[in-house]
């Protein structure tokens, strides 16, 4: 699905975007956001995009995966004028919670989510920033079932096109869309 970005705001994004060169180990192209977060235009207009979506998905919440989908998520939550629930790396949330593992290319993760913070009837729009390998954000989507919530849709700053990310998500995500702001 094609994301509400404009020409000149996608520039602005991918502007801001800064690769580097074999971080976080040799080989890697990192892409930091830090430059676009800390210019008040683009980081508007990535905002501004995401509470669109929100609208077209008709998000109650707002999930954000740790941790710079936090970052992301927050102000869309704020915006939108709905809740913004994080979803943390396993052990960080106090009280009770969901747990979920996955598979990383070495081994497994766990993400974690406050059981009481979804529910029956809210309609849950996943934030990230990247979308690489897909198993953070399907991981995601079985907390925000389990919960018994509904998941309205997934949108990240920007999808790596040659990682299997797309792919690995599209049986989870049903008929819920994937909306990537941009695509490298």
């Amino acid at each position: 699905m094609t994301a509400p970005l404009t020409e000149d705001a996608r520039q602005l994004l991918l502007s801001r975007i800064k690769d580097v060169a074999d971080y976080p180990k040799p080989g890697v192209m990192f892409k930091d956001i830090t430059p676009l977060l800390a210019d008040p235009e683009a980081f508007a207009a990535l905002t501004d995009a995401l509470v669109d979506l929100a609208g077209r998905y008709g998000a109650t919440k707002i999930v954000g995966l740790e941790a710079r989908g936090f970052i992301l998520a927050a102000p869309v939550a704020v915006q939108a004028g709905i809740g913004f629930v994080p979803v943390r790396k396993a052990g960080k949330l106090p009280g009770a919670t969901l747990a979920q593992s996955y598979e990383l290319e070495y081994g497994t993760a766990e993400i974690e989510v406050h059981a009481e913070d979804l529910s029956a009837g809210d309609r849950v729009m996943v934030i990230d920033d990247v979308l690489a390998t897909g198993g953070t954000a399907e991981a995601s989507l079985s907390l925000i079932r389990r919960a018994g919530a509904e998941v309205a849709g997934v949108a990240v700053l920007m999808e790596l096109s040659f990682l299997p990310g797309r792919a690995k998500l599209a049986p989870a995500l049903g008929e819920a869309p994937l909306d990537a702001l941009i695509v490298v």
